[in-house]
């Protein structure tokens, strides 16, 4: 299993634009929620693939880092929370909710991957889907200051984010 640094800096490689960023902090929950909500319709009552697909990412996270885990574990109890609320929706709302929060968030990250230049990072990694949450957990925690070592590890490797497209290339993770 790779490590936290590993993770996030293969990762941010593919996120420097703070244009790109942004349209993550708000794409990647709708799509979280999103696709929750579509498999919380799926099982009898509390026993559904929203719940059991939250169990199995927890223990991801939790094996990347313990502490980071629970953190992601507390984010993704109360998403899944959200989509099991949505699930319990008559057909209708449910449907046009979680297809609207899934394709939506979905074009939001399209739209900040054209401000980047560079394509999804789960195109080269499928990880990349689960690493995105991370990613965003690890940037809320960089903001309000937690966590500074492992920032500045991240943008050790992985290079500084900037406003609009990169002057030089992103450094290449393998040869750091």
């Amino acid at each position: 299993m790779s490590s936290l640094v590993d993770r996030l800096a293969s990762y941010a490689s593919y996120h420097r634009d703070k244009r790109n960023i942004a349209t993550h902090f708000v794409g990647i929950p709708m799509i979280l929620v999103g696709a929750q909500a579509g498999l919380a319709r799926i099982g009898i009552g509390p026993l559904n693939l929203s719940v059991g697909a939250t169990a199995l990412a927890s223990r991801y996270y939790q094996k990347i880092d313990p502490q980071w885990g629970k953190a992601m574990t507390t984010v993704l109890g109360a998403s899944c929370a959200a989509g099991n609320a949505i699930a319990a929706m008559p057909f209708p709302l449910w449907a046009g909710t979680a297809g609207g929060l899934f394709v939506g968030g979905w074009a939001l990250q399209f739209v900040g991957h054209l401000f980047e230049g560079k394509k999804p990072a789960f195109m080269d990694d499928i990880k990349g889907l689960l690493d995105g949450p991370l990613f965003l957990m690890a940037e809320a925690a960089f903001a309000i200051g937690l966590a500074p070592e492992l920032a500045a590890e991240i943008e050790r490797l992985a290079g500084p984010t900037r406003w609009g497209k990169a002057v030089e290339a992103t450094p290449d993770l393998a040869a750091a």
